[in-house]
């Protein structure tokens, strides 16, 4: 067997048994034959909150790391190549800073509620539409300006100064809002797998996995592009159409994670290096789908490490991802000055 067939294996297995672990390990404490008796549907003896545990919290909350940590890995591994730039990720291009105002206007100017007539939509949907749109708005900016951008680092430099207006007028925001307003929004800020329920993962995966199709039809002219624009051209690849095709991927999967579970850092500026570290290849055949991999392995692990306080409470995300991808990155970065 390969090198990259065991690393892809191996990150399989790794995903199922993490995924397995995930739903015996919570800040709740469940008996290991309870847990198995839920899954397999012997639960007539099971008390009802262990099974709402399992099914409607751990369960979900798995999944949800899984797609979140494919999405962010696809998205980090396509904005590198086409950019070359290896600190190129999901938030570089401002779709996060969209997604993050979105849901600053909400929070910290409408109350975290939008009333419609008589009917009040309520916090969770309002929220998640909010972010939605902030981050197809951006999207938007970005292909109306990649239709006469040619060249991708001025694109690149347009996607950072949007997040930086972004980021501007939401600090405006929380500077003439209330001290609850601001408290919420921080609170979403730290990032979260949790917000996903039953309900809401058909839409979710959906939207995922629609974003995952598109990435792995892009493998072949990502391959071409590594080789420099104009070998693509030579090869028959339309430059400027890969891009458009790349901003609707990344842009609707940085869009549907920010705005389920809020915007999650390192994950995916560090993923990709950690399959390239794997591997040492940068063929897309291979690099995506070890890639998509080693994203679920990694969220899946963060998910887990958060709930290891048990009842003492619950680690914020994203005081979990920077640990895990810093240095990965120092690593990369030194040891490519050293080459």
């Amino acid at each position: 067997m390969s090198r990259e067939k065991f690393c892809i294996s191996l990150m399989a297995l790794i995903t199922i048994l993490l995924f397995v672990a995930h739903l015996f390990i919570g800040s709740v404490k469940i008996p290991a034959n309870q847990v198995w008796n839920i899954l397999l549907g012997q639960d007539e003896m099971v008390r009802d909150t262990w099974r709402f545990i399992i099914l409607e919290s751990r369960l979900p909350q798995a999944l949800t790391s899984i797609m979140c940590g494919m999405a962010l890995a696809a998205s980090g591994l396509m904005l590198q190549t086409v950019f070359r730039n290896p600190l190129a990720g999901p938030s570089i291009l401002g779709i996060d800073s969209g997604a993050s105002l979105g849901v600053a206007l909400v929070m910290l100017l409408c109350g975290s509620s939008i009333t419609v007539g008589s009917m009040e939509i309520g916090n969770y949907l309002t929220i998640t539409l909010a972010a939605f749109i902030g981050a197809l708005f951006i999207m938007g900016l970005l292909l109306y300006f990649s239709s006469f951008l040619k060249s991708d680092i001025m694109l690149l430099i347009v996607g950072i100064m949007l997040g930086y207006v972004g980021t501007s007028i939401i600090s405006l925001l929380s500077f003439f809002s209330t001290a609850e307003g601001v408290h919420s929004y921080i609170i979403w800020g730290m990032g979260s797998f949790s917000g996903v329920s039953m309900e809401r993962l058909p839409l979710f995966s959906i939207l995922i996995s629609l974003g995952i199709v598109i990435s792995l039809l892009l493998v072949k002219p990502l391959n071409a592009i590594l080789l420099g624009d104009r070998y693509a051209k030579n090869l028959g690849i339309n430059v400027r159409q890969t891009r458009f095709y790349l901003l609707i991927a990344t842009g609707l999967l940085s869009a549907t994670t920010t705005a389920f579970c809020g915007p999650i850092s390192f994950l995916g500026l560090t993923i990709p290096h950690m399959a390239r570290l794997m591997i040492v290849r940068s063929d897309h055949k291979l690099l995506m789908p070890l890639t998509l991999l080693t994203g679920s392995a990694i969220s899946l692990l963060c998910s887990i490490i958060c709930v290891l306080p048990g009842e003492q409470g619950i680690i914020p995300l994203n005081a979990v991802t920077p640990l895990l991808g810093a240095p990965v990155i120092l690593y990369v970065l030194l040891h490519g000055r050293r080459r």
